[in-house]
């Protein structure tokens, strides 16, 4: 895992809400269309375990995608994201109502995003977290880079991160490893 400076810790320490987008965050960004003109989008399980294990330790986790599609709408609800905003073009709007909603400053946000769209979103939270491969705009805006790039477990990366702020990842694996948790897809 890279290292993570001390000030990301501590934004890290403070989240009560992550927000991932889809395309380049949890997928890789290509998009693939089957013969009948059906929408395909490749899911990395490693990113599914970390959306959970977020869920487990009590910490929100929304979706909030300019596009929207079968597949995600299929994967939001596979992996029991309770705030899930399919088609939002402008981010902001939705994040502040969801915010409100929650009871929840813009300093416990942790977003992660990988594209312009994303930025208006990144400049106005504590914790903004894009992808190895992001576009570089949106690189120089973020507290934090991932190792991994979109589809490859940046979501895993991102709840180590919070949770590692917490305690130890033996520790906060140790509900991963309990038998009701193997339903994650």
């Amino acid at each position: 895992m890279i290292h993570i400076p001390n000030v990301v810790k501590e934004k890290a320490r403070a989240v009560r809400l992550v927000v991932f987008d889809v395309d380049g965050v949890l997928t890789d960004g290509t998009l693939t269309y089957s013969a009948s003109g059906e929408e395909v989008k490749h899911f990395n399980v490693k990113d599914g375990v970390g959306i959970k294990l977020l869920q487990t330790y009590g910490i929100h986790t929304a979706i909030i995608s300019a596009k929207s599609s079968a597949p995600l709408e299929r994967r939001a609800k596979d992996l029991g994201v309770e705030h899930f905003f399919p088609g939002t073009k402008d981010k902001w709007p939705c994040l502040t109502d969801l915010l409100g909603q929650l009871s929840v400053l813009p300093e416990e946000v942790c977003y992660v995003g990988d594209d312009v769209i994303d930025l208006k979103v990144m400049k106005r939270i504590g914790l903004p977290v894009a992808p190895a491969d992001a576009f570089w705009m949106v690189r120089d805006h973020a507290a934090l880079v991932c190792e991994s790039a979109g589809g490859k477990g940046v979501a895993r990366e991102v709840a180590d991160i919070i949770l590692g702020s917490r305690m130890s990842l033996e520790e906060a694996y140790i509900k991963a490893m309990l038998p009701e948790f193997e339903d994650v897809k």
